[in-house]
Parts: C-alpha cells; structure tokens; sequence
C-alpha cells in the first residue's frame, strides 16, 4: 500500500493539475464566443463576393478564366487545417482520419495526393508518416487568420493555374457547437460556377439571403465594365481567400469548443480522481492508526505479562 506521504503528495498533484484544466476551460470558453462572432461578421461580405461571382460566372461559363477550368482530377491538392496546440480531445486526429481515408480511396480516378498542411499538430504527423507536403503553414489564430487565408490562396491559386494539381479540398473542422464539430473536405477549385450559391440546384450556406422571387440566375444578363473575364480576375481569387478564410475561422470556433469539453471532461475526472485518492488516504490513515494502537496494547499486555 502506497505510503501517506506519497498520497498526500498524489493529491496535491492532481489538485494543481484541476486547477490548470479549469482555467483552460474558461479562457476557451471566452474566445469560443469572440470566434463565433468573428464567424457571424464575416458572413455579409463572403455572401457579397458569392453572389456577385455567381451572377457573372454562371453566364460567362467555365471556359472563361482558368479557375472555373473543369479538368480531370488526377492529382489533388488537400488544404488540411489543424492547430498548433494539443490538449482539444479529438480536434486533429479526426482530420488525420479524414485525410488518410481520401488517401486510401482515392476517389474519382486520382493518381497523387498532395497536401498544404496548416498547423504544427499536422507538419508534424504527416513528416512522421513521409507523405507528399507541398507547403507548411503555421496554425491559424483570431488575429492571424485572414494574413494566413491570403499566403494560402496565393499558394493554391498560384499551384493551380501552373497545372501542379488539376483540384483542391479544404480538410478542417467545421464548427457546429460548443460540443459538436464535423469534418468536412469541401471542393475549393475548380470553382463552378453553377454550383455557387443562388445558382439552381445551389446548396444554401449559413446567413445567405434567399434569392427573390423570379431572379433564376441566367434569366436577366447585364452590360459589364469592365469585361466579365477582367471581373473574374478580380473575383474569383477573392472567393477561394473568402473560402479559406471561413475555413480557417470555423477551425478556430472548432478548436476552442473541443478544446473547452476537453479541459471540462478533466476537470470532471480530476475531481473525481481526488475523491478516490482521499478515501484512499483516510484507509490508509484509520490502518496506520489501528495498527498503532494494536501496537501499543499489545506493549502493555507484555509488560504485564
């Protein structure tokens, strides 16, 4: 049985331990709420830019920029977004997951997989494992994530008009709640344009005003100046940055809410952890003191004796 030196010390371990576990529950819990309002307000401008892309790109058609290019994806590039700190449950490792799935399927008929990987938690795995790394970025934070978004749309644009890649993902987590967040590998270029927001059949994003009534996309052209390609040239790098950025924003709100159960679920099981261990040293104590106690009576029968 342990000594009720070294429990005492157990105790006081785990207890500094609870101590730190709450404190980063609380300051995650305080910039979860500043990162799901970073969220809200970059909604106005991207559902901007995608509607303006939309209205252009869908009349100009995929053959007019090389973004809108449809090729056969054959090699792919995967933007994977991770966090420079542990300590946030599963956070990194189910992107680890996701990517090493795609990588094993490989979907499509894909011949190479190549990845520009966001985060230290990420450089480092994919070294471990020697997996094709083309750029390494550091983890994203409040302050640093629309600099990070625009060096990764350069890269990515910049990689995907040479012909290094014929398509790119984004792999991040996507912020559902405080408790939930989902992994998701999104197609970011080519982009197409009849699958932007408020073109038919178009997926609804988050905040996205609903289209009036009578305003299909393609039923109402529109004198352009400059011209429509010079429009894209502009635009559709903004829209790949917007995309990134929201990726990168989602990642932060993710990180911080996973973070938070995390440093919850250890609080909780450091509580816990104490009470087992004080009753262990109480036992311990009522044993030691018994047996001193038998000590001494057993001393003073001899004595008799």
């Amino acid at each position: 049985m342990p000594s009720l030196k070294s429990i005492r010390t157990r105790i006081a371990s785990v207890k500094s331990t609870q101590k730190i576990t709450r404190a980063m529950k609380l300051v995650s819990a305080a910039r979860l709420r500043r990162a799901q309002d970073a969220i809200v307000g970059a909604r106005p401008y991207a559902n901007a830019l995608l509607a303006a892309i939309n209205e252009i790109g869908v009349r100009a058609g995929n053959e007019s920029h090389p973004l809108l290019d449809q090729r056969q994806p054959e090699r792919v590039a995967l933007i994977t977004v991770t966090s420079d700190r542990g300590l946030a449950g599963g956070f990194n490792a189910n992107v680890f997951r996701a990517v090493q799935r795609f990588v094993l399927e490989k979907p499509g008929g894909v011949r190479e997989i190549s990845l520009e990987v966001v985060g230290r938690k990420g450089r480092d795995y994919f070294r471990r494992r020697k997996m094709a790394v083309r750029h390494e970025f550091p983890g994203a934070a409040g302050d640093t994530a629309q600099e990070r978004a625009k060096q990764l749309a350069l890269t990515v644009v910049q990689g995907f008009l040479d012909g290094q890649f014929d398509a790119a993902y984004l792999v991040y987590n996507e912020f559902k709640s405080a408790i939930a967040q989902k992994v998701v590998a999104e197609p970011l270029l080519p982009v197409a344009a009849s699958l932007l927001p408020g073109a038919p059949d178009a997926p609804a994003r988050p905040g996205a005003p609903a289209p009036a009534a009578g305003t299909a996309a393609g039923s109402i052209d529109f004198l352009y100046e400059p011209s429509k390609t010079q429009l894209l040239d502009q635009l559709l790098p903004l829209y790949v940055e917007s995309q990134i950025y929201r990726a990168l924003l989602e990642s932060i709100a993710s990180e911080f809410g996973a973070r938070m159960t995390a440093m919850d679920n250890a609080t909780s099981n450091a509580k816990e952890m104490i009470s087992a261990l004080t009753l262990q040293y109480n036992r311990a104590r009522q044993a030691a003191i018994t047996k001193e106690l038998m000590e001494i009576v057993g001393g003073a029968e001899a004595l008799k004796g």
